[in-house]
């Protein structure tokens, strides 16, 4: 599962390379930020986490979706961290579990299929986990976008295990059983 190339819509998924760390940090960050899901905006310092794609790199698997043909620093529209439990970046992935997390598509890609390719390979990765039996995630209320995705693919909201990793903050939770 080294890579996967959409013809199709134009651009492959696979793992990320050092190189494309930065642009995807600003794609990430941009859109948290862009989107108003930021509490405190540009001051809010969740956005050095969701730039920090070596830290994230360093204990879970980063993928990106690249514009097809293009080298590594160039054409990417979007990414996602994948993440088994046990991980230090699981939040609210158990026994048996995986998880993915900060998904975000440029807004030049959005449309495109990128978000549902790059969570498609997550539950791909899942699949091929030995013992994994499923996949969650953590979604803000306002993140339809993404809702509809999850809902297409078969996941189902999991309201038992919603959580508020901080004051203020309900994450709303997802699940699909692999």
């Amino acid at each position: 599962m080294d890579q996967r190339t959409r013809p199709e819509a134009g651009f492959t998924i696979r793992a990320a390379e050092p190189a494309e760390y930065a642009a995807l940090g600003e794609i990430t960050a941009r859109a948290y930020l862009d989107d108003g899901l930021l509490d405190f905006g540009a001051d809010d310092p969740y956005l050095e986490t969701l730039r920090d794609v070596a830290a994230r790199a360093d204990g879970a698997e980063v993928l990106v979706a690249v514009d097809a043909g293009e080298g590594a620093g160039g054409g990417v529209l979007g990414g996602v961290a994948y993440v088994v439990a046990g991980s230090a970046w699981a939040e609210v992935a158990g026994d048996g579990e995986a998880e993915f997390r900060m998904l975000a598509v440029a807004p030049a890609a959005r449309g495109r299929g990128v978000g549902d390719a790059l969570v498609r390979e997550c539950v791909a990765r899942a699949r091929a986990t030995e013992g994994c039996v499923r996949v969650r995630l953590s979604t803000q209320k306002a993140m339809l976008g993404a809702h509809r995705i999850y809902e297409r693919l078969g996941f189902v909201r999991t309201p038992e295990r919603d959580w508020s990793p901080l004051p203020g903050l309900s994450l709303l939770t997802y699940s699909l059983e692999i």
